[in-house]
């Protein structure tokens, strides 16, 4: 108790006393290795005789300037580990050279020169002996400082080098206190690491409760998504919040380190391990041409952007409306280029796509080789709110991209479309239908004018040397408004989690997997394509919503368990919203070379079939005619069910009387 006392006064001293402290303690090492090597060497134990009192002077004035250039002063001995004990034994190797040397150079009476070997070794054993002591006393007392703090008992999974770090890391952070491993290899299990046994994962659920565990971390990186998923699945009904560490990638650039514990990836709990890209097809409309992305501060666009810099392109176009989302993409794909040493030229253009005269100058000023159209408003209650806007940029704001990129021969104009165009409840899905049969008629006609559309309109008819083919998918994990943001801040603050409806369903693929097969789907075009990607199987929102309560270490609060911690209320459909997506209206997708990527065969009108219509659409856009709007869709976009009669009130249900007071996810 004494000493603990003593030992914590010690640590509240200036640092300057400190480190004088540890150079007395040094030097008294000093002293004790000279007279103890004489001891040992001629057994002598009474004062120095002769000149052997200059041996006890050199070794001071030696270790002094060499331990402090080493930096062994600087160190702070409760943290100090293995590196320090190297530190101090390259110092007292670099001080016996020196004392070695001058003790054959000087040759003094009485003083052998095996003396110059056996004093340095004694040295380092007492110099660094009593570092090491000092280091485990000093942790027993900052130990018995934060015994009163309640520690989290936590298992990381995973016996390799990131998990043995993650151990070393926490034993200073003193905030867990970390009970056991979990490995797959059998050569490890029934073994220690420090002290700390490793368990198979078959024993998990009983250590589990034997030891109180509150936390469990997935401490390998590099692991693939199926495995992750598999024991993911193991974990989600055990009664422990489960993590996970950065990815490797981010490890070892110094991004993060092991004590970054983050929530778990939703492309832990929902994802796949993406196929490999063909380079070629990548390459096909990219390398060494120059690359326009509409919406290229988006999700998706600025995903786009960061692949297509990739494939080291001219010149890269990035044109959005939002100037901060411009600013940002900017900014991180310069930094990109940097890191990677690619030299790509990269032109921000702020302007909006329903701006044609701001097109038409960005277009004929940096001269695109290929376009990928992912500029939309994508938010179904907002565009159900507000169905002009939504028409006008969706429909119009296309168009206007489509038209100028045939103008100016643009070879390849690839739309992101969605799987909520496909037999659409909402103005969102039918405006990107819409847009879907404008770019079907445009490819279809060898020519087009436009000069009906408006006053702006070219009179003579374009040639269409243009290639254009749309790709459509569901929804894309951690885009904006995306459902999984949403819970996480609503477990954040005690629930409830909100669905729709306890059967909506929905398709959900990672962004950059998305960006990806866009990329690949685009080279694969004849013009007037659209091409389906193969979203897996679809998700209850229901069911995601109780694996991350589960894997939060928190129970659903239900009818079946009145105490539990987060209640899953259901707030009823949205205006406009779907239980579940399709990806196809027809029933005859045509494989292609990409195991992920279909090519549907769906009807559409001819470019001066469709004109009439647009016509009247584009006028009762401008008026705001909600009327005339979803007269033209139930018209043109097969299976559209006007505003009016949307799913949730063809189901008879009165629960969208409360989404103005309650958030749903989509």
């Amino acid at each position: 108790m004494l000493l603990s006392t003593g030992l914590l006064s010690l640590l509240g001293l200036p640092r300057r006393v400190k480190q004088a402290l540890v150079l007395l303690v040094d030097g008294a090492a000093a002293l004790l290795s000279v007279w103890l090597a004489f001891y040992l060497r001629i057994d002598q134990i009474g004062w120095p005789v002769m000149d052997q009192a200059k041996v006890y002077g050199l070794a001071v004035v030696l270790f002094v300037p060499i331990f402090v250039r080493m930096g062994l002063y600087r160190a702070i001995f409760r943290y100090a580990g293995m590196p320090a004990v190297v530190a101090t034994a390259i110092s007292v190797v670099i001080y016996g050279i020196f004392f070695f040397v001058a003790l054959l150079w000087a040759r003094w009476d009485g003083v052998p020169r095996s003396i110059g070997l056996i004093q340095p070794i004694l040295f380092l054993l007492l110099a660094g002996g009593w570092r090491i002591l000092a280091r485990y006393w000093l942790s027993g007392v900052s130990d018995a400082e934060h015994e009163s703090a309640p520690k989290k008992h936590l298992l990381i999974y995973g016996a390799g080098e990131a998990g043995v770090q993650t151990a070393s890391a926490l034993g200073v952070m003193r905030e867990f206190a970390v009970r056991g491993f979990v490995d797959d290899d059998l050569g490890k299990i029934g073994r220690t690491i420090n002290g700390v046994s490793i368990i198979a994962p078959a024993d998990v659920a009983s250590f589990v409760q034997r030891h109180r565990i509150s936390d469990i971390l997935l401490a390998i990186p590099s692991l693939n998504r199926l495995r992750r998923r598999e024991i993911i699945d193991q974990l989600q009904l055990l009664p422990v919040h489960v993590r996970s560490l950065p990815g490797m990638l981010d490890l070892a650039s110094g991004k993060v380190s092991v004590t970054d514990f983050q929530e778990l990836d939703i492309e832990d709990l929902l994802g796949r391990d993406p196929v490999a890209p063909d380079p070629q097809l990548l390459a096909r409309d990219l390398a060494d041409k120059v690359v326009l992305v509409t919406g290229a501060g988006g999700s998706i666009g600025s995903e786009l952007c960061r692949q297509i810099i990739q494939e080291r392109p001219r010149a890269l176009v990035l044109v959005e409306h939002n100037e901060y989302g411009l600013y940002e993409i900017h900014r991180n794909l310069e930094l990109l280029c940097k890191e990677h040493g690619l030299s790509v030229q990269l032109l921000p253009r702020l302007g909006s796509i329903r701006n044609l005269r701001r097109l038409s100058a960005i277009f004929t000023d940096c001269r695109p080789h290929t376009v990928y159209h992912a500029a939309a408003y994508k938010h179904v209650p907002l565009v159900q709110a507000n169905p002009a806007e939504g028409i006008l940029n969706n429909v119009f704001g296309t168009l206007n991209v489509a038209r100028v990129s045939m103008a100016l021969g643009v070879e390849r104009f690839v739309l992101i479309s969605t799987d909520k165009a496909v037999r659409p409840t909402n103005v969102m899905g039918a405006s990107k239908r819409m847009a879907e049969l404008v770019l079907q008629a445009m490819a279809g006609a060898s020519a087009v004018g436009f000069a009906a559309i408006d006053e702006e309109s070219e009179s003579a008819l374009t040639a269409n040397k243009t290639c254009f083919c749309m790709v459509r998918f569901g929804n894309v994990l951690g885009s904006s408004g995306s459902v999984v943001p949403l819970f996480r801040n609503q477990l954040r603050s005690g629930g409830p989690l909100t669905v729709t409806h306890a059967a909506v369903t929905r398709y959900f693929m990672t962004i950059p997997e998305a960006a990806q097969l866009v990329l690949q789907a685009g080279a694969m075009g004849n013009g007037g394509d659209v091409f389906v990607l193969d979203m897996g199987q679809p998700v209850k929102i229901v069911d995601l919503a109780r694996r991350m309560i589960q894997l939060s270490g928190m129970t659903v609060k239900d009818d079946a368990n009145a105490s539990g911690d987060i209640e899953i209320k259901v707030v009823g459909l949205r205006p406009g919203e779907k239980l579940y997506e399709e990806l196809l209206i027809g029933d005859n997708p045509e494989t292609t070379d990409h195991p992920r990527i279909m090519k549907a065969h769906e009807q559409f009108l001819s470019w001066e079939q469709l004109l009439p219509h647009l016509l009247t659409l584009r006028a009762a856009a401008k008026a705001g005619d909600a009327q005339v709007i979803n007269d033209v869709l139930s018209q043109l976009v097969s299976g559209y069910v006007r505003s009016c009669g949307n799913e949730a009130q063809r189901m008879g249900s009165a629960a969208t009387q409360q989404l103005a007071s309650h958030p749903a996810a989509l």
